[in-house]
């Protein structure tokens, strides 16, 4: 192969593996954003019918995805939790609140309001 073509070679691969680790880089600037709830249910039989299908399908519909959906629950330190809880990851904190604020979640949480008392929350993982 000619040394011309070679070294063109060479800079091509060179370029696109420079693209190749700015887009890893790139996509590593915005952290996860992780949402808590912490829910006080008064009244559990229409809270399981009525409002966690709706509010479930519009928070994965959002883009979250639940790492935790109620569970064994232990107080370490402090006040002890809700008797629910429910965490959910998504890929940054405009995508949690806009999940949040959408008109499918709203009207599940009319629902919700019915036959739970809410506390939801949401921080910003660490970069990795």
């Amino acid at each position: 192969m000619k040394p011309r073509y070679t070294v063109g070679l060479y800079i091509l691969a060179g370029v696109a593996v420079g693209a190749a680790a700015v887009q890893a880089l790139h996509a590593q600037s915005k952290p996860l954003a992780y949402v808590v709830a912490e829910i006080d249910v008064i009244n559990a039989e229409p809270y399981d019918k009525e409002y966690v299908p709706p509010a479930a399908k519009a928070i994965t519909d959002g883009g979250g995805k639940y790492l935790v959906r109620g569970g064994k629950t232990a107080a370490i330190y402090g006040e002890p939790p809700k008797p629910r809880i429910a965490v959910m990851v998504f890929e940054s904190m405009d995508k949690a609140q806009a999940a949040f604020n959408s008109s499918a979640y709203k009207e599940a949480k009319k629902l919700g309001d019915k036959y739970a008392k809410f506390r939801v929350y949401a921080v910003e993982g660490l970069s990795q």
